[in-house]
């Protein structure tokens, strides 16, 4: 494998992205979002201003649960398919690089503009509030945000194995669409109805395990279970043991679904 091959593609992907702004917006939407729910996050209970980061991750969490999959899906989705679409994929495998160094770094570049947009929106926000934070709560926040950017990456490496598998842009699109309903919307919900058929009696003693197949859902423990006012707030004290709740080990599984769909993703590309 040639890295200069994967860093002159990567390189081009992550400045289309900046050329086009479309990392200045992404950062924005971010930014903004994350100074609404800081700010405003306890406007119901008539409180305005700055509370605790505890409730305020557990604000951003579900934001972002929703949100940076959503980017990270429609980045991706076409990131190969769209060169085969366009012609311009056989023009590319033409020039001495293969096929995996093409698909890695097409990953790569678009991952470093979701990381930069991320890192810079939810930044900026940590520079707003530093004055409000002390050292255990900035540590928490950066936390937040690195989880946010692997969550990104996760995402974004299932986009691309499905810009593999779509013969066009459209079914990619699609495919994409769908991988967000399940992941962000169904996925708890399935699991949510076999307990609630079963009595609980089945299932109960698998459920942390069958929320590791979720990388969502490993990003929501990850964030909140550190959190000991929002970890009970959120029942995740009495459903989610203690010795799965690792931050270490809940990294290597985002880890293992940020590889896993790539190495997906390479055998397919290669056949």
């Amino acid at each position: 494998m040639e890295l200069r091959q994967v860093g002159t593609i990567a390189g081009k992907e992550f400045w289309d992205r900046i050329r086009n702004r479309w990392v200045l917006a992404v950062a924005l939407v971010f930014t903004v979002f994350a100074l609404v729910i800081a700010y405003f996050g306890g406007a119901q209970q008539g409180a305005v201003g700055f509370r605790s980061i505890g409730v305020t991750i557990a604000s951003l969490v579900s934001l972002v649960i929703y949100l940076i999959p959503l980017i990270a899906l429609v980045l991706g989705f076409d990131a190969i398919v769209g060169e085969r679409e366009r012609g311009s994929l056989d023009l590319l495998l033409s020039m001495p690089i293969t096929r995996f160094e093409l698909l890695l770094g097409k990953y790569l570049g678009l991952a470093a503009a979701l990381a930069f947009s991320t890192i810079a929106g939810f930044g900026l926000v940590a520079v707003v509030l530093a004055a409000q934070l002390d050292l255990p709560a900035l540590f928490h926040y950066f936390g937040f945000m690195a989880s946010s950017v692997l969550l990104g990456m996760a995402f974004l490496s299932i986009a691309v194995m499905l810009s593999v598998f779509a013969a066009d842009r459209t079914r990619a699109s699609g495919l994409a669409i769908a991988a967000w309903f399940f992941f962000v919307l169904v996925f708890d919900l399935l699991l949510l109805g076999a307990l609630v058929v079963t009595g609980g009696s089945y299932g109960g003693e698998i459920f942390p395990y069958l929320l590791l197949l979720n990388p969502a859902d490993v990003f929501r423990i990850l964030n909140i279970f550190t959190l000991d006012d929002v970890r009970t707030l959120y029942g995740l004290a009495t459903v989610f043991p203690r010795t799965l709740a690792e931050p270490w080990l809940l990294g290597l599984v985002m880890l293992a679904w940020i590889v896993t769909p790539l190495a997906v993703a390479t055998w397919r590309f290669r056949k």
